[in-house]
C-alpha cells in the first residue's frame, strides 16, 4: 500500500493523517499535530466468538516516555502497567467509538494508540481519538461514520473559548471539557468547570461541535484516498416464528412485571423466572421431530435467542410505559428523586466519614488527612508533579449481590476521577489548609449512579473532617428515553434505566453552578440543544433537592479536626539558619523527627511546617528548632538543657543551645552552699538555666536564679547576694589561675 496523507489547518495548527508507511499488517493511522505524533492501529480477529452477547472491543492508549525525552523511573527502566491517566484516555477513546460498531459484531477487536512524540503544548489524547476513528474507517470493521474528539477551554477573564488548549492555558480557564461527536450529534462529553451556568455549558458544546465537524471532514478526505473493503457481516436474524412464539407467550407476564413496583433484586428474580419459563416452552415447541428436522440447527441457539427476544421486549415495554404513562420501574415520576439518607461520623477512628444512601445505591466514604509527604507523585509525559487531593472509588462485587475478584479496573478509575473533578474546585488553598487529603468511597450497594453518590458522600465526609470546602457539592445522573418525536428525560436513573435508556448524563455542582459532567449518548441522532437545555435544568432542580437534604445533615465544615488527625504548626526561621536545622546530610532534622515523632518540612524562605498527631510533639519540635536557630541573649531562660561536663569545685558545663555551652558556676547551682556538685548534677541531666552574662564569647549561666528562695526577707536577700558575689569572684579567680 502506498503512503497516503491528508492534512488540515485547524486553529492555527497543522493536523495530519497518514497511512501506508507504518504498521502495514494492521489498519494503521499516524496522526500528528506539530511535534505530537500518535500511531493508532485497529485489528479484528478472523474468527467470530459465538458464545458471547456483547461487543468484544478493547482500547489501549500508551504513552512512551521516550516521546518526551524521559527515561522511566522504575527499576526495570521500561514502561509498566498503564497509569491512571492512560486508562482515562483509553476510556475517552472507547466511549465514543463503541456505540458506532454494531453490538452484534462478535469478532475480537483491538484499538491501540501509541504516543511516540510529545510536544508539551499539544496534548495527544484527542489526537489519539481522531486516529482511532480514522483507523476503524479504513479497516474491514463495520464502522462507517467518522467520530472526532476535541478539548474545549474558556479563559476565565475574557470568556473566550479555545480549542485543544495546552496545560498552561488551562490554568487560566474555567471550563475544561472533552467532547466527541459525529457531524449530526454529540455523543460523549466529560470534563470539569468552575461553577458555570447551564447556558455556558451548552455554548461550550456548540463551540466544540463546530470544530468536531472540521476534523470529521479531514477523516472523510483521508478515507476518500484509501481503497476500503469492509468485511462481509450479516447480523444474525432470529426466525420470525420463534420471535413471535416467545413474545406471544411472555408478553402478558412481562407487561405485568414491568408495571409492578419492585426492588432491583425482585426485578432480577422475576426476569429470570420469566426467561426460564419461556425457555422451557420454546424448547418444547421447537424440539426436533420427524416433521421438523430443521429444528436441529436451533437447539444450541434457543437459549441465546430467548434471552435476546425477552430483553428486547422488556426494553420496549419499559420505554413505552415511561413515554406513554410517565411511570418508571420503581413507581417514580420522571423528575422524582429516590429517598435519600445522610449520616456523618459513622467510622470512629477515621478523620472524617459519611454514609450516603439514595434508593438502593449506597456509599460509605472516609477521609484521611496527611502531610506533604503523603502527596501522590504523578509521572508521565509532562513534568513530574505532586497531587495533594486523592480520591479512590471502590466497587466490590457484593455491592450488586455477586461474587468476583477484588480489583481496581477502568470503571473504578473512571468513576473516581469524575468524583475527583467534581470536588477539587471547592477545596481550600494549600496555604489555608496545608493537608494532603485522601477520600475513599466504598460502594456498599449499587443500583444506578454510584459515582454521583460518591460525590455527595465525599462532600459530606470532608465537611465532617473539618476541611473548609467552599461549598457543598452534589451530583445527579440523568437518563433519556427517545422514540421518534417522543422524549422523556429522567432524573436520578436506576441501573436498569441506564441499561435500557438512550443517555447517561451525570452532572455535579454546587448551589451556584456546574463543577463536572460526564455524558454518553447511545443514539445516532443525538439531542437537540433545546432538549439538552431541558435536561440541564431538570438536573439542576434535582441537584438543589439533594443539596438541601445534605445540608440538613451537615451544613458547614466542622470547626475542629478529629483528635486522630495530624496537627500543623508553622514557624518562621532566618534563612541563614536553615542549614543548621537540616544538618549535614539531613542528620539534624532526622534526629528531631525521630525524637519528637513529628514530620517537618522546610521551605526556601525559612517557613517550617511541623505535623504531628499530638500537640505536645509539635511543641517539642518547635522548641528544638528554636534552640537551633536562636542566638544567645542575656536574661533569657533556656529549658531542658544538657549537662555535658562536671568540673569539681568549679561548676558544670551546660549546653543551653545546640552546640552552644556555658559555665554554670558552683555558686549558681543552688541557694545553699554547694560543696559536692554530684549531689545536685550528673552528666546527662536536663536542667533549666538562665543566661546572666555574655563576655568575650563566654556564657555565664545560673540555675539558682530559677529556684525559689528559702527565705524571702529583704535582709536575707542582700546577704545572699553579697555572699554569692564574693564566692563567685573567689572561685572564678581560682578557675583563671587554673
Amino acid at each position: 500500500m502506498k503512503k497516503i496523507t491528508s492534512t488540515i489547518e485547524f486553529d492555527g495548527k497543522t493536523y495530519s493523517l497518514e497511512t501506508g508507511r507504518l504498521a502495514k499488517f494492521a489498519n494503521s493511522v499516524f496522526v500528528s499535530c506539530n511535534d505530537t505524533q500518535v500511531l493508532v492501529t485497529a485489528v479484528a480477529s478472523e474468527n467470530e466468538l459465538t458464545d458471547i452477547d456483547f461487543l468484544p472491543l478493547q482500547v489501549e492508549y500508551k504513552e512512551k516516555l521516550s516521546a518526551a525525552g524521559k527515561v522511566p523511573g522504575s527499576f526495570l527502566k521500561r514502561e509498566g502497567r498503564p497509569s491512571d491517566h492512560e486508562i482515562l484516555c483509553s476510556r475517552l477513546i472507547d466511549r465514543p467509538i463503541r456505540p458506532m460498531i454494531p453490538k452484534t459484531w462478535h469478532f475480537e477487536t483491538q484499538v491501540i494508540a501509541n504516543v511516540f512524540s510529545y510536544e508539551p503544548d499539544v496534548n495527544p489524547d484527542t489526537l489519539a481519538a481522531v486516529g482511532a476513528s480514522a483507523a476503524l474507517l479504513i479497516s474491514d470493521i463495520p464502522f462507517d461514520i467518522p467520530v472526532s474528539e476535541v478539548r474545549v477551554g474558556r479563559f476565565q477573564k475574557t470568556q473566550e473559548f479555545i480549542i485543544n488548549p495546552s496545560d498552561s492555558q488551562l490554568k487560566d480557564c474555567d471550563i475544561d471539557i472533552t467532547v466527541a461527536g459525529t457531524d449530526a450529534a454529540i455523543i460523549m462529553v466529560e470534563g470539569e468547570m468552575k461553577e458555570i451556568s447551564e447556558e455556558d455549558f451548552i455554548n461550550a458544546l456548540d463551540f466544540a461541535h463546530q470544530k468536531i465537524r472540521q476534523l470529521n471532514q479531514l477523516q472523510k478526505d483521508f478515507c476518500a484516498q484509501v481503497e476500503i473493503k469492509k468485511r462481509p457481516f450479516v447480523e444474525e436474524v432470529i426466525p420470525e416464528d420463534i420471535v413471535s412464539f416467545i413474545e406471544d407467550n411472555c408478553k402478558d407476564e412481562m407487561q405485568k412485571y414491568v408495571h409492578t413496583i419492585t426492588t432491583k433484586n425482585e426485578r432480577h428474580d422475576t426476569r429470570n423466572k420469566i426467561k426460564e419459563s419461556i425457555l422451557e416452552l420454546t424448547k418444547e415447541k421447537f424440539s426436533v421431530t420427524d416433521e421438523h428436522p430443521e429444528y436441529e440447527e436451533y437447539t444450541d441457539k434457543l437459549e441465546r435467542w430467548v434471552d435476546t427476544v425477552t430483553s428486547k421486549l422488556e426494553k420496549k415495554l419499559m420505554r413505552s410505559m415511561i413515554l406513554e404513562e410517565h411511570i418508571r420501574l420503581d413507581g417514580r415520576s420522571l423528575t422524582q428523586i429516590r429517598p435519600i439518607e445522610c449520616e456523618v461520623g459513622l467510622l470512629a477512628r477515621v478523620h472524617g466519614s459519611s454514609l450516603f444512601t439514595r434508593g438502593e445505591t449506597q456509599s460509605l466514604t472516609s477521609v484521611t488527612l496527611g502531610t506533604s509527604r503523603d502527596e501522590q507523585i504523578i509521572d508521565g509525559l509532562a513534568p513530574v508533579y505532586n497531587e495533594r487531593f486523592i480520591l479512590h472509588y471502590n466497587f466490590p462485587p457484593f455491592s450488586v449481590g455477586e461474587t468476583g475478584k477484588l480489583t481496581t479496573g477502568r470503571r473504578e478509575i473512571g468513576h473516581g476521577h469524575l468524583a475527583w473533578r467534581a470536588l477539587k474546585e471547592m477545596l481550600p488553598s494549600q496555604a489555608e489548609f496545608p493537608y494532603t487529603i485522601r477520600v475513599v468511597s466504598d460502594i456498599l450497594e449499587s443500583n444506578g449512579s454510584s459515582s454521583m453518590a460518591t460525590v455527595c458522600a465525599g462532600s459530606l465526609a470532608m465537611f465532617h473532617a473539618g476541611i473548609p470546602l467552599k461549598k457543598q457539592v452534589a451530583g445527579i445522573a440523568m437518563g433519556l428515553i427517545k422514540e421518534e418525536d417522543k422524549i422523556a428525560i429522567l432524573s436520578d436513573i436506576l441501573g436498569d434505566e441506564d441499561f435500557l435508556g438512550d443517555m447517561d448524563f451525570k452532572v455535579t455542582g454546587t448551589k451556584d453552578g456546574i463543577t463536572a459532567c460526564q455524558m454518553d449518548i447511545k443514539i445516532d441522532e443525538g439531542l437537540s440543544v433545546e432538549f439538552m437545555r431541558k435536561a440541564l435544568e431538570q438536573a439542576k432542580e434535582g441537584r438543589m433537592h439533594i443539596l438541601g437534604i445534605m445540608n440538613q445533615c451537615i451544613a458547614q465544615p466542622n470547626k475542629e479536626l478529629s483528635k486522630y488527625a495530624p496537627r500543623f504548626e508553622t514557624i518562621k526561621i532566618p534563612q541563614d539558619t536553615i542549614g543548621a536545622v537540616i544538618g549535614q546530610g539531613g542528620e539534624t532534622i532526622r534526629t528531631i523527627t525521630k525524637e519528637t515523632g513529628t514530620e517537618i518540612n522546610i521551605e526556601e524562605d525559612g517557613t517550617v511546617l511541623i505535623a504531628s498527631v499530638s500537640k505536645e510533639a509539635c511543641e517539642a519540635a518547635k522548641e528544638y528548632i528554636y534552640r537551633l536557630t536562636r542566638k544567645p541573649q542575656e536574661g533569657e531562660i533556656y529549658k531542658n538543657c544538657l549537662v555535658k561536663e562536671i568540673k569539681n569545685n568549679i561548676g558544670a558545663i551546660v549546653e543551653f543551645l545546640p552546640k552552644t555551652s556555658g559555665l554554670l558556676h558552683i555558686s549558681l547551682i543552688a541557694h545553699e552552699r554547694v560543696d559536692d556538685i554530684s549531689k545536685y548534677l550528673k552528666i546527662g541531666d536536663r536542667i533549666d538555666v538562665k543566661l546572666i552574662e555574655i563576655k568575650d564569647g563566654k556564657y555565664r549561666l545560673s540555675r539558682k536564679a530559677l529556684l525559689p528562695r528559702p527565705n524571702n526577707t529583704k535582709k536575707s536577700k542582700e546577704k545572699d547576694n553579697k555572699q554569692e558575689n564574693k564566692e563567685e569572684i573567689t572561685q572564678e579567680n581560682k578557675q583563671e589561675n587554673i
